[in-house]
């Protein structure tokens, strides 16, 4: 249930600065991020960083942009590994000076880039020209994240409109490759941007959310016997073999569930097991001696990376140990892509009632605490020492679909909450 919060008054510095978001500009902004189509690893991902570097530029911001050393990146102990192959990665954080200098009160971290759109026949148009309908902005990435992006953009924007100077600073961080590992946050953490507390805008539907599960990609090698597809009981089908260890994996997604963990509420399978790629085979009339499959598995809040990968590696060997033919040829398991632990606040840590405060007093009601079954940078900034949490406009559900969709009040509202959350945190001179 929604917990019950009155909103408290607003002080003159308060009311000045909210009345300053500028609804227009902030839908504006967000169909101009839309329209270059960063997906991880293109040309565009570079472009928009740009864009965002140009956007902090003009609200008067110490803007820090830099070309991510990608070398580093693939060998330094702790980088947290890729998915796709890049040639040139950015990095931006842009600063609103405090009177008081010293590391930001307060970190707004988004990330710029975005999934591919998938088939495009599936979308109402072009997934990359975003349209306004039904009170939303329609379009790839507007939920995941750029609508939050542009939240902490138009708060900094309402906050220089109001003419507000800031007692300490406030940062925005601009990140890519989030969703194949969190490259961008990694990078930007590693060169020294840090701050007391981070909120990163993913969309949370209007709750506060605290911790996130961790996920790890993995790649699974099936050997079987080739034979003639007319005589099929002469050979070992690896698409068969492949059955049965699918049938494992389902039973050991089962047994990680968690259970009476109110965070998770309305997610059935908050550490889920994903088979998302196989291939087998090389001719339609032979068996298949070979399968490849590649899949997610989820990590549990708290639970070292390495410890997760044993506990799949063993429930692997022990459904192989059981199998008449893959005793003797077992799956081969190798760990992929990026590796995404799980981060959580602090049990008690003051930003969550900050943060629920501001979002009510900027209108958007008492914000629940949830927990997300997905891998985040949340974790990037825990383990940095950095206390984080998600809030921002959008519902995940509606991430990486063709039905992707951010609502405009969402926006406004999570910028009002950021414009409140600033004051509040940085304090004002």
């Amino acid at each position: 249930a929604r917990l019950r919060r009155v909103p408290t008054a607003l002080t003159d510095v308060e009311a000045r600065a909210l009345g300053a978001v500028d609804d227009a500009a902030a839908v504006d902004l967000l169909r101009r991020l839309v329209a270059v189509p960063s997906i991880g690893g293109t040309d565009a991902e570079v472009e928009v960083q740009h864009l965002v570097a140009h956007e902090l530029d003009a609200l008067g911001c110490d803007v820090d942009r830099w070309p991510i050393d990608l070398t580093a990146a693939a060998t330094a102990p702790g980088a947290p590994g890729q998915e796709v192959h890049r040639t040139e990665a950015w990095g931006v954080v842009g600063t609103v000076a405090g009177a008081e200098h010293g590391r930001p009160a307060l970190v707004l971290c988004g990330h710029s880039d975005v999934v591919p759109a998938g088939d495009r026949a599936l979308w109402p148009g072009d997934p990359f020209d975003a349209r306004v309908a039904n009170g939303a902005v329609h379009g790839r990435g507007t939920c995941d994240m750029k609508g939050g992006l542009v939240a902490a953009l138009a708060a900094v924007r309402a906050l220089r409109a109001a003419g507000v100077r800031l007692a300490r600073p406030l940062a925005v961080h601009s990140v890519v490759g989030e969703e194949d590992g969190g490259l961008g946050a990694w990078a930007t953490l590693a060169r020294g941007h840090v701050g007391d507390a981070c909120v990163i805008p993913e969309p949370t539907d209007g709750a506060l959310t605290t911790a996130a599960a961790g996920a790890l990609t993995f790649r699974l090698e099936v050997t079987g016997a080739a034979a003639h597809a007319a005589m099929r009981d002469r050979g070992v089908s690896a698409v068969e073999l492949f059955e049965h260890v699918h049938r494992g994996l389902r039973e050991l997604e089962a047994r990680r569930q968690p259970v009476g963990d109110p965070r998770f509420a309305g997610e059935r399978y908050p550490y889920g097991l994903s088979i998302g790629r196989v291939t087998a085979g090389d001719w339609a009339s032979s068996v298949p001696d070979r399968l490849v499959a590649e899949g997610r598995y989820g990590v549990r809040i708290g639970e070292p990376l390495d410890v997760a990968r044993e506990v799949l590696a063993g429930h692997l060997e022990q459904l192989c140990a059981g199998h008449p033919w893959l005793a003797g040829n077992p799956v081969r398991l190798s760990w992929t892509g990026g590796a995404f632990a799980s981060g959580e606040l602090p049990a008690g840590h003051p930003l969550l009632p900050a943060v629920r405060a501001a979002v009510c007093d900027a209108g958007g009601g008492s914000a629940p605490e949830r927990a997300v079954p997905a891998g985040t940078d949340l974790r990037l900034y825990a383990a940095a020492g950095v206390p984080a949490l998600h809030y921002g406009p959008g519902d995940l559900h509606l991430a990486h679909g063709p039905g992707e969709r951010v609502p405009v009040a969402e926006v406004v509202t999570a910028a009002r909450a950021f414009v409140l959350l600033a004051l509040r945190s940085c304090g004002v001179r």
